[in-house]
């Protein structure tokens, strides 16, 4: 051993290096049987995988892995007191709020710039943390989209005589819109070129497309800033010609009238952008002539119109969390006067669709769950409407979709979305059946009535997006397409689902609903991610997730909490997950959390959580609440600042959102407000590992919500755990508009959390 004493320090230190990743090795492949790995990998031997560490650590950029040295980004306190019901809240960080124009201008005022500057540091200081795993993003982005099949083309749908799809070719991160016609021609027309149009944006959103009842316009929606206003554009499909109108600040979609030259399109109030007023166009004429047709003065409600699958009218919606009112106008007759089918009650929710003679309801009239009703289109008002579909106390009624022979029913049974069949004459009634513990399956595009073809698309926690055909007679389907996965080595037989259940406080049995690959053991050491969103009663789905491969397949196991707030097991699970009741929420995801360390899937020390806008927040609350039960919170686009934001009316969803959260001007509200309120329960204690994420354009969730948040747990957290902020100053609340740059925070978000279980740049 007297040979170290010849040796350079640099070389002891370089072999000692070394030493130590083959401990490493060591306590790695004793856990093999829990974790998976390429099987390519398991037939090298200890050495060469070794070796190939080696080799692979010479070649890699220096890894810094204490990112505690890194100057940490201090955000400018400037106190602000904020008074209401006798408490006041001290906000250091309100000025981080910028106004559109403050946003929109050239030439950056002083508080805009000390905002940008801030954000810009705090970009800097996530970059420079990360920067020893910018390889593994790289692979890990490389990995996700090569999954993916890049000259993929939808399954068509037929409308109207035609045929219509979309496709992607290669290289390309925008679709090609076509169609070609039923009439035996083969002949693809482009409707609308992505990649074209597309070129020379950072952002380009393509809203909706619409065709005129004769085939030959097109309507379409761009949004070129990610702040959900978009102008509207015509093109002549006969001579593929731009017409001269544009309508802009709008919702993004239009109702065509059957004369072909008149269209019904929404506005936003250019300040809340709520949507607030219906307008007619006639092609040909400046927007400034358009009539305003409707306009919705309650500040709690948001309007929308569309046509109805028949075609036969036009509809005008307004709505809130808990009340609708529907209008209907004849499609042949655009400048005549709307109707209204059910005057707005409060509590009193419907939605409409029309077939022949009647209008089809459902609606939560006398039924908690819902049920489908049926009126006579000449009268329309509830003391018409006569039971199709009666209420049922354990089965939630999600959608329906009307044919001549059939009546196709989307219910929530059981938690799971499940598809029921039912024929107009009595005769036949039964559902589709699926093997899967947990499951997704849903109607899909169904525009011809007069057929006894179903199509519907299915998919699972282990089964690609697929989409069906089925005879509803005969019960027979074929399968039309199955999302490719790009990869020699996936099969969804090598994946495991499991639905299990936590208890909530009050002992409650809250769904979860997991994945993992085979071989992948539960135990103390096994990461798992656990993600929910529960707000709105918007359910979180079962569904498959190529990218989710790149978790699984390093050992990872995935969890989704069906929590309150959301309507899976009915429409009592969102009434007792909001306003009063909305900490069932947080409480119930970690019941989930607890419940699976207890039951011995992971433990606390790699147990994650993961959760986006509304689901931030629950991300912000539980963080708080139960903070030493996590190792790392990803919270995406995070609404957290749940006070300052219901107080002003001016913010964009604010108004029509009391229900879901109560108006804190009322200060029983305020005070349970105030009890859950990430930004203002932020307080000194050990928070876990945190990546926040927001967009500067973001309509939804505004930008300086997350930065606020950042910028006041890193004055009060007491560990020297990560916490880094991604802004991404090009985009808004849904994040990239291009068909793989929204990959890179996937991968972003995966290279946190592996990095938190000390995979830095590890290929599979």
């Amino acid at each position: 051993m007297r040979f170290w004493l010849y040796l350079p320090i640099d070389s002891v230190l370089l072999i000692l290096h070394y030493l130590y990743y083959f401990v490493l090795l060591d306590v790695y492949f004793l856990s093999l049987n829990r974790k998976s790995i390429n099987h390519k990998m398991k037939n090298l031997g200890y050495t060469a995988v070794a070796l190939l560490l080696i080799i692979t650590s010479c070649k890699t950029e220096e890894k810094n892995t204490d990112y505690t040295s890194i100057d940490v980004p201090v955000a400018k306190k400037i106190s602000k007191e904020l008074t209401m019901h006798g408490d006041t809240r001290v906000d250091d960080y309100f000025w981080m709020r910028l106004s559109d124009e403050q946003k929109n201008s050239e030439t950056p005022d002083e508080q805009t710039q000390r905002v940008l500057d801030y954000l810009g540091a705090e970009n800097t200081y996530r970059e420079d943390a990360l920067k020893h795993t910018k390889s593994l993003q790289e692979n890990l982005y490389d990995e996700i989209v090569s999954r993916i099949k890049k000259d993929d083309q939808s399954v068509p749908y037929n409308d109207n005589g035609y045929s219509y799809y979309t496709r992607f070719e290669e290289g390309m991160d925008y679709a090609l819109y076509c169609r070609k016609k039923l009439d035996g021609e083969d002949k693809e027309e482009i409707i609308f070129n992505g990649p074209e149009m597309a070129k020379g944006y950072s952002y380009y959103g393509i809203g909706s497309r619409s065709i005129s009842q004769n085939n030959e316009l097109m309507a379409y929606a761009i949004d070129t800033v990610s702040r959900r206003r978009y102008n509207i554009y015509f093109k002549d499909l006969n001579t593929d010609i731009m017409l001269s109108d544009e309508l802009s600040n709008t919702t993004g979609s239009v109702a065509w009238a059957n004369d072909n030259k008149t269209v019904f399109y929404t506005t936003k109030d250019p300040v809340t952008l709520r949507a607030n007023k219906i307008y007619r166009h006639e092609l040909g004429t400046n927007q400034s002539a358009d009539k305003l047709i409707f306009e919705e003065t309650d500040d709690t409600f948001s309007c929308y119109v569309y046509k109805s699958r028949s075609d036969a009218y036009i509809m005008i919606g307004s709505y809130q969390t808990l009340s609708t009112e529907l209008q209907y106008l004849d499609a042949n007759d655009p400048n005549g006067k709307f109707q209204i089918i059910q005057p707005r009650e409060k509590d009193l929710e419907y939605s409409v669709d029309h077939y022949k003679n009647h209008f089809y309801i459902r609606t939560n009239l006398d039924a908690k769950n819902f049920k489908l009703v049926q009126t006579p289109v000449n009268a329309t008002t509830k003391d018409n409407w006569t039971d199709v579909i009666p209420h049922r106390d354990d089965i939630l009624l999600q959608s329906f979709v009307l044919f001549n022979n059939h009546l196709v029913l989307q219910e929530r049974v059981n938690g799971l979305r499940a598809i029921r069949v039912k024929s107009w004459d009595g005769k036949d009634d039964h559902y589709i059946k699926f093997n899967d513990p947990a499951y997704v399956s849903y109607p899909t595009t169904n525009l011809s009535f007069d057929t006894n073809i179903l199509r519907y698309g299915y998919t699972s926690l282990t089964t690609p997006n697929s989409t069906f055909e089925y005879d509803m007679n005969t019960k027979k389907q074929v399968l039309l397409k199955e999302q490719e996965v790009l990869d020699d080595e996936f099969s969804k037989d090598n994946y495991i689902s499991e639905r299990i259940y936590a208890t909530a406080e009050d002992g409650v049995k809250i769904p979860i609903s997991l994945v993992y690959k085979k071989g992948t053991e539960r135990n103390a050491d096994t990461p798992l991610l656990l993600y929910s969103y529960g707000s709105y009663g918007s359910s979180s789905e079962p569904t498959f997730s190529s990218n989710r491969l790149s978790l699984l397949d390093r050992g990872f196991i995935y969890a989704m909490a069906h929590i309150r707030g959301g309507q899976e097991m009915g429409r009592h699970w969102y009434e007792d997950g909001k306003l009063l009741k909305k900490k069932n929420t947080f409480t119930d995801f970690i019941a989930s959390g607890e419940h699976l360390v207890n039951e011995g899937f992971t433990s606390s020390e790699h147990l994650y959580a993961m959760g986006g806008s509304a689901g931030g927040l629950l991300m912000g609350a539980v963080v708080n609440m139960k903070p030493e039960l996590w190792n790392g919170i990803v919270a995406a686009v995070p609404f957290v600042d749940v006070i300052s934001t219901m107080l002003d009316e001016t913010i964009p969803l604010t108004t029509f959102e009391f229900d879901e959260w109560g108006n804190p001007k009322d200060k029983e509200y305020y005070d349970y407000m105030k009890s859950y309120s990430p930004y203002d329960n932020v307080e000194a204690k050990e928070y876990p590992n945190i990546l926040i994420t927001t967009g500067y354009w973001d309509s939804q969730v505004q930008y300086w919500e997350p930065a606020k948040w950042i910028a006041k747990l890193r004055e009060y957290k007491t560990d020297d755990n990560l916490l880094v902020l991604d802004c991404n100053m090009e985009t808004g609340h849904g994040g990239a508009s291009g068909r793989f740059e929204r990959y890179k925070r996937t991968a972003l978000y995966y290279t946190f959390l592996l990095n938190l279980e000390g995979v830095t740049d590890f290929k599979l």
